[in-house]
């Protein structure tokens, strides 16, 4: 229970309005609402838990209901989708149709004993280097990210009932488990405070308040007229416990959570970096540069020699030697 009374904090100003869900899923909402305005007897009840824990049967149900306690975040794609995407450049386009129109004039056109490959051969050799090297650079970084990844592991101590006391990695929690929080630990879910001494939590990752607030235990009649993040006797995941302890009961987890939300908002492809954009401008610069100096030299080498098909090739020639083949 809260042992000492703190100074009154100052309201957050969090610019939420309190008839709108405020980015948090409804039926998540409603839930977290319910076990805000009730006390211990009746949210143990609305979760299926109660106060020894749940048993390894409940939490094997629960997760089969529920998932893991994981936030969707966007995976690298399969090898074979980053090796198909490694070949779409504005430079392989430009080579691979020079390397055809070359196979159509030296070989399709051209006598048996008249027919030259070598140029098919080497552009295609350009664009299979250029691209499997890129293909190899961002594979590889996938990879080592993937690795790094599943090195970092955050665990919470919760209770259960056949081991009491039990400290597991957070994507094993489930709603209605008993957790116990304490000072350094980060709230593995979004869970209602059962018992509390004297706890802050940073809530500046969600809301940008610089100063952590305090939480209670204690119910909160008007609930359903507030936003969630303004009720103190919810902690949501995601955020930090700066001191004191408390015993805390998950309401929601993985993507149901307030920090899910954010997650599933923000999932998908990412926008290009800066570096792409430049390298972009660049490419699309020496493409106009391109579409500007071959036709150019088409005309005056077909006009001058008079020998239009030499004067084509030299054009192509002209092409492979503006285009950079190891731009990534």
């Amino acid at each position: 229970m809260t042992t000492a009374k703190s100074k009154k904090q100052p309201k957050s100003k969090i610019g939420f309005s309190k008839n709108e869900n405020n980015g948090f899923d409804a039926t998540a909402l409603n839930k977290l609402r319910d076990v805000s305005h009730t006390d211990s007897i009746f949210f143990l009840e609305i979760l299926n838990s109660n106060v020894n824990g749940l048993s390894a049967s409940e939490v094997h149900e629960k997760r089969n209901q529920f998932g893991l306690n994981e936030i969707e975040h966007e995976k690298a794609p399969a090898w074979y989708k980053q090796l198909f995407h490694s070949f779409l450049t504005p430079f392989n386009a430009v080579l691979i149709t020079i390397a055809f129109a070359s196979f159509v004039i030296d070989v399709f056109l051209s006598a048996a004993g008249e027919r030259d490959y070598k140029t098919v051969i080497v552009v295609s050799t350009m664009v299979m280097l250029s691209s499997l090297i890129r293909f190899w650079q961002e594979y590889s970084s996938n990879q080592a990210a993937e690795k790094l990844k599943s090195m970092v592991k955050t665990n919470a101590t919760v209770l259960r009932k056949e081991t009491g006391k039990k400290e597991i990695e957070i994507k094993e929690i489930v709603p209605g488990d008993i957790i116990l929080l304490s000072a350094g630990d980060m709230i593995p879910a979004d869970c209602r405070i059962m018992q509390s001494n004297d706890l802050f939590v940073s809530q500046s990752m969600l809301t940008g308040e610089a100063l952590p607030v305090e939480k209670r235990e204690h119910k909160i009649d008007d609930a359903e007229k507030k936003s969630p993040l303004e009720l103190e006797n919810l902690c949501f995941m995601g955020t930090n416990v700066v001191s004191g302890t408390a015993t805390a009961i998950a309401v929601t987890t993985g993507n149901e959570t307030y920090f899910g939300s954010i997650g599933k908002a923000l999932a998908g492809k990412s926008p290009p970096t800066s570096f792409d954009k430049g390298v972009n401008k660049v490419s699309w610069l020496l493409i106009r540069f391109m579409l500007v100096m071959v036709p150019l030299v088409f005309l005056i080498n077909g006009i001058t020699k008079g020998n239009w098909l030499e004067a084509l090739l030299f054009g192509f020639s002209v092409a492979v030697g503006l285009t950079p083949e190891m731009l990534p």
